[in-house]
């Protein structure tokens, strides 16, 4: 840790503060202020929290600027290369790769909790036939601690643990079932003989009438993107399951905060608004009158799925993805979907386009994700539930390094209040 002091000074008063300059392993320095207010009364003013870190984090390091990501130290394009999703899980769990029995003991034991208590599978009933998967997957999510109340004392590591593998293992069969009640149909139970991800696919379209056998290419492609979307440090999902966490919620409770955090279009809508997009534009033929209004700062168009609140250069995640995405849409999609040539046509412009190429727009990994989930057969209202079931391993896996820091306290941000100043009450018939 630096021993470097940052001095800020009152112009008005000429007193000033010494303020310790932090230094992690990598990143920027960061200027600690946890002791401003209570010696100066001054709060720092920063909305979104553009220029604060709001924790001390081992698990996932971001470098916009030079389009770096990586899990506990490994780049993600290693990981995406030559590991699984569930081999990162377990990454970012436990912080270190597993050796070859850790890991086949781990997808046992991941195995051995898919299933959900039968009870719960009459939770669906409830929700309207047309509910969106999100909102069933919300409640879902957030009744667990009813029905796996053995494991909830948060201050017992092996209760975290549990849980954490019981969050990791449902949330296929949960997000399934969602799926499964949209198009009325019975829930498929796991088939632990699967791959996760090969479980998965079956669950969503298997049927009592007629089996599924996972495509090898749907299957390595939706692997791949569980393995980009697993963490991505701290976004606002996972600041969320954070905040919620730091009160001592149960951990069930924790991760329904964050689904719901995820469903925002600003957030995990953002492929969904993509697939929007294209059907807006609808034809090759209008890309250009499109280009056009993307350009125009007084239109409100936008290009969805073209660049990135922290990446100020080509989103690694689109960069691993892509090719995979040109493999699906050529061995799985509708030849004769117009919306696939219209995909490929914008992707095209975007990396020529010196007003995108200038601007750093380059396609994001939700830009290649919609259509990916679309190819694969995967409706639109389901997008953000897949990015739920991969967030989760990194949600959990926030949650217990917060849980397990002992200098952990409860969230409270401060406010600038603009509001009026004191008044007295005035009685209502003088009003």
């Amino acid at each position: 840790m630096s021993e470097k002091s940052f001095t800020l000074t009152n112009n008005e008063t000429g007193g000033s503060i010494d303020l310790p300059m932090r230094e992690g392993t990598d990143g920027p320095i960061t200027v600690d202020i946890s002791s401003l207010f209570q010696t100066t009364g001054l709060l720092t003013f920063d909305p979104g929290f553009m220029s604060t870190a709001s924790c001390e984090s081992a698990i996932t390091y971001i470098d916009g600027e030079k389009g770096i990501l990586r899990y506990r130290g490994y780049p993600v394009e290693q990981l995406a290369e030559r590991s699984d999703f569930l081999e990162v899980a377990y990454l970012l769990l436990y912080g270190d790769l597993p050796s070859a029995q850790a890991l086949l003991d781990f997808r046992a034991l991941i195995g051995h909790h898919t299933m959900i208590n039968e009870s719960l599978t009459q939770f669906f009933d409830g929700f309207h036939y047309d509910a969106h998967p999100m909102s069933i997957m919300v409640g879902v999510v957030g009744s667990l601690s009813a029905f796996y109340h053995d494991s909830l004392d948060i201050h017992n590591p092996r209760h975290r643990e549990i849980c954490a593998h019981r969050l990791i293992a449902k949330m296929p069969t949960i997000a399934a079932a969602c799926y499964k009640h949209n198009v009325g149909e019975p829930l498929i139970y796991p088939r632990n003989d699967l791959s996760y991800v090969g479980n998965y696919l079956r669950m969503m379209f298997a049927t009592p009438c007629d089996d599924y056998e996972p495509n090898p290419v749907a299957e390595k492609a939706l692997n791949l993107l569980f393995l980009l979307h697993a963490d991505h440090e701290q976004n606002a999902s996972t600041s969320t399951v954070r905040l919620a966490g730091s009160s001592g919620a149960n951990p069930f409770a924790c991760i329904a905060a964050g689904i719901t955090s995820l469903w925002g279009p600003a957030h995990g809508g953002a492929n969904e608004a993509v697939i929007s997009m294209l059907d807006e534009i609808g034809h090759t033929d209008n890309i250009d009158k499109y280009i056009v209004k993307a350009k125009d700062k007084s239109d409100p168009f936008r290009l969805m799925g073209f660049g990135h609140r922290v990446y100020k250069n080509y989103d690694p995640r689109a960069k691993i993805i892509r090719s995979v995405c040109h493999e699906v849409l050529e061995k799985l999609a509708d030849p004769d979907n117009p919306k696939f040539e219209l995909a490929l046509r914008l992707e095209e412009i975007a990396l020529k386009d010196p007003y995108f190429v200038e601007r750093k727009l380059y396609p994001n990994v939700d830009f290649y994700s919609g259509i990916i989930y679309q190819a694969l057969g995967i409706p639109s209202s389901m997008f953000t539930v897949m990015f739920a079931i991969a967030r989760t391993a990194g949600w959990i896996a926030h949650w217990m390094e917060m849980i397990s820091d002992p200098g952990q306290r409860i969230g409270r941000p401060r406010q600038l209040y603009t509001g009026a100043t004191q008044r007295d009450y005035v009685p209502i018939a003088e009003r």
